[in-house]
């Protein structure tokens, strides 16, 4: 071997260790950065006319298990929407408020109608008792509130989960972006034979970002690049070619507001190059995103509407059934009719006029069956001495007194109207208790809110024949509010709503159940949570042990190669000490 030949040699082994050795240092620089992946200098001989030159690093990569890597991504997808049903599941059931212990009374829904319950039954006890009165009042405003203010709160979290709808969406384009711009120059690399395993870290990084956000589908193609593709089969990238997600979110967002594939819509679609992907969004943060704005939240608020709808039908049922003492001077429907309106009706009501003690002034009797329009019943009520009944402007029913300081009161009696057969006063809404029919609107009648003596504490004397001068309200009945009593507690059916089943309970117990079916979805989504993180880690954790950096490992290596390179170093002083001797030699030969 030439000398010449044995400095190429050594040469080559010091290039060789020094790039193993910043490989290496690379690594172990690395190791914690979120992504990278163990490089690995590839080294082969040289060869050089038929004989060993040295050696050189022909390629640096890192080794990523395509499959591990593909269920990495979709563990991602999964722990993506998990996350977000988690977090907002949270706040949904603090909206709901606390069940209490021992030592408190709680503020849950179940709680307040449990605390109404307790304000009627004193009221029933004492139902010529103002200041009980004025309890029940205040009770029943702060169900009507509670309702009003949870309603709201679901519709604010189905706001701010359109806008993170739009947010996420966002952040997706910009890693579809980098994957673009990375694909671009992993292409390019590969075709110079430059080291691309830095560029595919960052890629798979921006890969698993993506897959957090939505479920999809990529592959690598021979060229280096990969395509990715939604799980409808739309192209998100295509080479460096980036086909951006849009979403526009609502400006406003009510109960009313809901998504639809075809037009009408509330919600806009996610589409990609106009094409709405949004059905085939069914993991990661959107896919947790939407499932919460269009399934999730609508199905808390649906059991909040019918616990509504039904309460305010049973309270004004029984609250139509009495009247107030005094007793108001006009009664104002909430029925929307008109003088053409069929009216299908049987039985009695009574409609009597007395003075503010409950003392009888006039009274009649009507056979519903007798009239065939409400215009019919309407002309009736009005032909009663001392009363006047009209439809207002409204399509309001209008029963009033024609003198002064007298009032109005009414008893259903034996009335049945419509398919319902519900009670005339009922069917008219002359005496309702609240307003609204959904949680969003409930309310305790405005005028009973601000006072509380028209609150229905007495009812009608329904003897047979009454008497003009004798007293045919009594404050002391408890008849009434009794009656409102078993409204409450007696057992309602409610139909299946929002993964409740059908429930027969009292009011206070089914809003006890919607807010335990809140809670058992919370236990449910963090133990899915906590499920599809430890999935998640498991194979990140497996792409870890197969292509992370090992410090001790790497250590151990950049000690070696150092040994090497001083070696290789060592062998080229030889060779330059060689060289200096045979230079002398020849020049004392020549001499």
């Amino acid at each position: 071997m030439s000398i010449s030949s044995a400095t190429q040699i050594a040469y080559s082994g010091l290039a060789a260790a020094q790039v193993q050795m910043t490989v290496a240092s690379a690594n172990i620089s690395n190791a914690d950065t979120p992504g990278y992946t163990e490089k690995t200098g590839n080294q082969s001989a040289v060869v050089s006319a038929g004989a060993g030159a040295g050696v050189s690093v022909s390629s640096i990569t890192s080794t990523v298990d395509k499959l591990l890597m593909k269920s990495l991504v979709g563990s991602t997808s999964d722990l993506g929407s998990a996350n977000s049903i988690n977090n907002y599941l949270d706040q949904l059931q603090e909206l709901y408020g606390s069940t209490g212990d021992s030592n408190s009374a709680g503020t849950s829904l179940g709680n307040t109608l449990a605390s109404l319950e307790s304000a009627i039954s004193a009221l029933a006890a004492s139902p010529g008792d103002a200041s009980l009165s004025a309890a029940a009042v205040q009770a029943l405003n702060n169900v009507t509130s509670q309702l009003n203010q949870t309603s709201s709160g679901i519709q604010q979290l189905r706001g701010n989960v359109d806008q993170d709808i739009a947010s996420t969406v966002s952040d997706t384009n910009t890693n579809l972006q980098l994957i673009g711009s990375l694909n671009a120059q992993i292409v390019q690399a590969t075709a110079t034979g430059q080291p691309t395993g830095d560029l595919e870290d960052q890629r798979n990084t921006a890969l698993q970002a993506v897959a957090k956000n939505l479920n999809i589908s990529y592959f690598t193609a021979a060229n280096g690049s990969i395509q990715v593709y939604t799980a409808g089969g739309q192209a998100l990238v295509d080479g460096s070619s980036v086909h951006a997600l849009s979403y526009t979110p609502a400006s406003t967002v009510t109960s009313a507001t809901t998504y639809s594939a075809t037009p009408p819509s509330g919600f806009s679609g996610i589409t990609v190059n106009g094409f709405d992907i949004t059905s085939h969004i069914q993991s990661g943060a959107l896919g947790g995103l939407i499932s919460l704005r269009d399934s999730i939240l609508p199905g808390a608020q649906t059991q909040l509407d019918q616990l509504a709808g039904q309460l305010a039908s049973s309270l004004n049922a029984a609250h139509n059934q009495g009247t107030a003492l005094p007793p108001p001077s006009a009664l104002t429907g909430s029925a929307v009719v008109s003088a053409a309106t069929p009216l299908s009706a049987t039985g009695i009501a009574r409609f009597a006029v007395t003075d503010q003690k409950g003392n009888l002034v006039s009274y009649q009797d009507l056979d519903l069956s007798s009239y065939a329009t409400v215009g019919d019943l309407v002309s009736a009520i009005n032909g009663i001495s001392g009363l006047s009944a009209s439809i207002n402007a409204s399509g309001n029913v209008v029963i009033s007194t024609t003198a002064s300081g007298n009032g109005v009161a009414v008893n259903e009696m034996s009335s049945s109207v419509g398919a319902g057969a519900e009670g005339l006063s009922e069917y008219l809404g002359l005496n309702d208790l609240v307003t609204g029919t959904s949680a969003s609107d409930i309310s305790v009648r405005s005028d009973i809110s601000k006072n509380s003596s028209l609150l229905a504490t007495s009812t009608l004397d329904s003897s047979s024949a009454l008497t003009v001068g004798a007293s045919v309200l009594s404050a002391g009945s408890a008849t009434a509010a009794n009656t409102i009593y078993n409204a409450l507690t007696g057992s309602t059916t409610f139909p299946a709503a929002g993964g409740l089943g059908t429930v027969s309970a009292s009011f206070a117990d089914y809003a006890s159940d919607i807010v335990a079916s809140v809670a058992s979805k919370v236990t449910q989504a963090s133990s899915d949570y906590t499920n599809k993180q430890s999935a998640q880690s498991a194979f990140a954790n497996s792409i870890s042990s197969e292509s992370g950096v090992n410090l001790d490992e790497e250590t151990a290596k950049l000690s070696s190669l150092q040994n090497e390179y001083t070696a290789s170093a060592e062998l080229l002083q030889v060779i330059n000490q060689m060289f200096s001797a045979l230079m002398g030699a020849v020049q004392t030969a020549v001499a």
